[in-house]
């Protein structure tokens, strides 16, 4: 395949059923290995300011134990941007967080945070930190994405996840738009959030995306059918779709 997706699974859910019982099982490290053996290109992980999943020593432990690049999800707090300067991941991808939330809710604001987020990107940047910002698919977010130096951004596809029939089809369009402006301006394009089985093919096959993230469905999935088994199953849709693309462009 001339251009591959990658995979890059999320591994917090597997944190937060160890953390309902406050032990050391299951455990996350553990998650990674096995996701990829399975497929996975990258390790997502999301230390959250209130620890509700992914813990320090988790973070750690990725970098030291998993022989996949780590793409840490961080807040914008001067405590997340000195642990992503201590660990040096391959990547750090910034995304709005708040306390009361039960998952990421939607898009970075790079636009309104431009002063705020500049210093971050650029320290991120020089200590050799891949950044990426969480973003809606948005030409003028794109566009602030530029402007702050960050070389990757990722889309936010909850929105189309949640939806049904004409109004998902609207907001794919938005979506594979938003990704081939990205292109066209340097931008590094990745996607994720309620991404399935059922509703990731039309993702995977915008040529223009480089990356998907994954993780709360697999982590569900592999209740029922083995996170091997999982992660194989979208790796071989997502390869599936991009092929497609492939041949689609070469006739």
């Amino acid at each position: 395949m001339k251009h591959k997706l990658r995979l890059g699974v999320n591994i917090d859910h597997v944190a937060t059923i160890r953390n309902a019982r406050g032990g050391l099982y299951p455990d996350p490290v553990r998650a990674a290995k096995l996701a990829a053996a399975a497929g996975a290109d990258g390790i997502t992980a999301h230390l959250r300011e209130d620890r509700r999943h992914i813990r320090d020593t988790d973070i750690q432990r990725i970098n030291d134990e998993v022989d996949r690049p780590l793409n840490l999800e961080m807040a914008a707090t001067k405590e997340m941007l000195e642990i992503a300067l201590k660990h040096k991941p391959h990547a750090a991808c910034i995304v709005p967080e708040k306390r009361e939330e039960q998952t990421t809710e939607g898009g970075l604001d790079a636009i309104g945070g431009h002063n705020h987020l500049t210093p971050m990107v650029r320290e991120m940047s020089n200590a050799g930190i891949r950044v990426s910002l969480f973003i809606e698919p948005d030409a003028r977010q794109l566009d602030a994405a530029v402007s702050l130096g960050a070389p990757v951004v990722e889309l936010h596809t909850g929105r189309y996840a949640d939806l049904e029939g004409a109004d998902r089809d609207t907001e794919f369009e938005r979506i594979k738009a938003a990704a081939d402006y990205a292109a066209s301006i340097g931008l590094e394009c990745h996607a994720g959030h309620g991404l399935t089985f059922d509703n990731v093919v039309p993702i995977a096959a915008i040529a223009t995306l480089v990356e998907l993230n994954i993780g709360h469905f697999l982590i569900g999935e592999a209740i029922f059918s083995g996170l091997d088994s999982a992660i194989r199953r979208m790796r071989s849709l997502m390869d599936k779709a991009r092929a497609e693309v492939e041949g689609a462009r070469s006739a």
